[in-house]
Parts: C-alpha cells; sequence; structure tokens
C-alpha cells in the first residue's frame, strides 16, 4: 500500500518521494523545525532514513505519514501524519504515535490543524481511533494544537534523556 492522496482547502497531502529529500533536509536543518523537536538539526542522511521510513510503513501498516504541500503550488511545507516509529520512550507508547511538523513560513497559519483533521478523518474511517502524541512541555503551539484535535490527559515521559509530554486521544 501508498500512501493515499488527501486535500484540504489549502493543502494536498501525498506520500514522500525521493525527490523530497532537498526540501524537507532543509525543513530539518532550521533552528525553528528542530528547536522544539530534539533540540538539534537533522542530518541529511538522517532525514534520507526518515522519509524511506516513511514510504515504508505503509507497505508494513497500512499507514504512515504525508509531505505536506501548498494545494496552489504545489510547494512542500512539511511532514505529517501516523508514525510507528517503536522509539524508546518512557513510558512505552501502545497505540499509533502522530506528529506534525511545518517549515517555518507555514508556521501559525492553521496548516497544521488543517492538515491533521485530515489525517485523523482518514485514520478513523480505517479504524484507527486511538492515537498519541508526543510534545516538548515548552511547544506551547504544539500542546494547544494537540488538545484542539482531542488530545488529552498528558503523562509525562522521558526521550533521549529529555522530558517530554505524551498526549491521547480516542
Amino acid at each position: 500500500m501508498s500512501a493515499p492522496t488527501l486535500t484540504t482547502e489549502r493543502l494536498t497531502l501525498r506520500g514522500h518521494h525521493p525527490d523530497d529529500l532537498d526540501a524537507l533536509a532543509a525543513m530539518w536543518a532550521d533552528p525553528a523545525v528542530y528547536g522544539m523537536i530534539g533540540g538539534k538539526p537533522r542530518p541529511r542522511e538522517e532525514v534520507w532514513i526518515r522519509l524511506l521510513r516513511s514510504v515504508g510503513q505503509w507497505s508494513v501498516f497500512g499507514y504512515g505519514a504525508w509531505v505536506v504541500c501548498d494545494r496552489a503550488s504545489g510547494q512542500v511545507m512539511g511532514d505529517i501524519g501516523l508514525l510507528e516509529s517503536r522509539r524508546a520512550i518512557l513510558p512505552e507508547l501502545t497505540v499509533p504515535e502522530v506528529g506534525w511538523t511545518l517549515v517555518p513560513a507555514a508556521q501559525g497559519k492553521g496548516y497544521a490543524g488543517e492538515a491533521m483533521r485530515a489525517v485523523l478523518g482518514w485514520a478513523e474511517a480505517q479504524g484507527i481511533a486511538r492515537t498519541c502524541c508526543i510534545i516538548d512541555p515548552g511547544n506551547g503551539a504544539s500542546i494547544r494544537l494537540a488538545e484542539k484535535l482531542g488530545y488529552g490527559a498528558p503523562v509525562e515521559g522521558v526521550y533521549h534523556d529529555r522530558r517530554i509530554l505524551i498526549f491521547h486521544r480516542g
């Protein structure tokens, strides 16, 4: 299975392609992106492996992540979707994880919420009602979005020796 294309009023969510590497590597090298997601830039090699993981997850699990593009221009704006990362998080994640990452120019404009509503609608139609997300405690914008999307009851966790919040939905 490959990622289905989802569309919203302003966005197209499509499967990852090798041609997305440059745009995604630039996104993950920007401090405004990685500052609240791991705290350090992701090397191009790691972004490539992440891109391939996104493609492969669809084959193995029947769900995964999408590349978020501006519907009018086709410009890559981010990476969003369901993850089966098998992270070494305490406490352990027992349901699929969702995540959203947008380039700085797309942040604060409602794109993440618009895209996540499409992703969650698709997931629920597939019978995936329970999901979680992990958020840095200092990332107020993502915490507010998670709450708007119905995520609640945060639990403190630890990932790579950093404190995180784990939110659940469904």
